[in-house]
């Protein structure tokens, strides 16, 4: 019954997130559809910080190269489909390339590597007019139609963003518990120990960064359709810290943090709105405590607590 608990709350989350929709105005299916696509792009940081050790903030960047591959080839008459797989194509070409830093620099170093590439990103989206519109952006972006099954209504593109959400999750899930997974694991714990067994950490870090890269594309495809109009400003620094921020708080190298974190991040200063002016500080004061007393998220929170909670057959003896 012990190792039934994790399944029953998997399940019983599953079954929240279908029925939950039902009951809220628009507003909140896109709050729900918003958690769902950030989440994606956090298991994507996720891969790149929590399991392979490689800082990056850069993931925003990365979002808004596949939202303006969608909003310019939807709004140009592509499909969704074909719009993620260049959004794919091009993150992931552009993750490993932006690897290549990681394998001479590291800690603050290359943190300053990929902020110094999210400013750059940052700039062609705002001047470049001629290709991305510049500070007027794109709208009227579409939203797509599967097999004759539309997604213009809110519930049914929350229920789209879901159904990606539990595809890349069951990737992600397959890629961390195959050998790339143990190699990523291996390159954070110790890149010299891991390179002594043979592990190539000069492929293992471009992956890192290139498979990272690209579901933050996956995830811009379906934030353009999502808010229908999108702007550089959008994807500035704060994105990248605010999913740096979802990873640390869910619980980096932890399969289910990013879902975790993008829940406190997306839906938590919602719910604090009832503070009027508060709400903000509320919210950041709640991180703080939280990182000061357990800096390893609030799965590592729930871990620790979870340790020290006597089981009742050893209190009974």
């Amino acid at each position: 019954m012990k190792n039934q608990g994790p399944s029953l709350i998997l399940l019983l989350a599953a079954a929240v997130l279908v029925a939950a929709p039902f009951g809220l105005k628009p507003y909140g299916i896109y709050l729900l559809s918003l958690w769902a696509v950030m989440t994606i792009a956090a298991i994507g940081l996720n891969l790149t910080l929590g399991y392979a050790g490689q800082i990056s903030l850069a993931q925003a960047s990365f979002v808004g190269i596949g939202a303006y591959a969608a909003a310019l080839l939807t709004t140009h008459g592509w499909s969704l489909g074909s719009a993620l797989l260049v959004a794919i194509v091009l993150c992931f070409a552009t993750g490993w390339l932006l690897g290549y830093p990681a394998l001479r620099v590291a800690h603050h170093y290359l943190a300053f590597v990929t902020l110094s590439f999210s400013t750059l990103v940052y700039l062609v989206l705002r001047n470049e007019e001629w290709l991305t519109k510049g500070v007027y952006g794109i709208s009227g972006i579409p939203r797509p139609t599967l097999l004759g099954w539309s997604t213009k209504a809110p519930l049914d593109f929350y229920f789209f963003c879901l159904g990606a959400l539990a595809l890349t999750a069951l990737g992600a899930w397959w890629l961390i518990r195959s050998p790339w997974g143990r190699a990523f694991t291996a390159l954070r714990e110790n890149p010299l120990r891991a390179s002594s067994l043979g592990i190539d950490t000069r492929r293992y870090t471009l992956m890192a960064f290139a498979v990272g890269s690209a579901l933050g594309g996956v995830a811009g495809t379906l934030y353009a359709p999502l808010v229908q109009f999108i702007e550089p400003n959008a994807f500035a620094l704060g994105l990248s810290f605010n999913l740096l921020l979802m990873v640390i708080v869910g619980g980096a190298g932890r399969f289910f943090g990013p879902f975790l974190g993008a829940a406190v991040s997306v839906l938590l200063p919602e719910w604090l709105r009832f503070s009027e002016g508060l709400y903000l500080i509320c919210y950041a004061v709640f991180v703080m405590v939280l990182l000061a007393f357990c800096p390893a998220g609030l799965l590592g929170l729930g871990e620790r607590l979870r340790r020290s909670w006597p089981p009742s057959s050893k209190s009974a003896t």
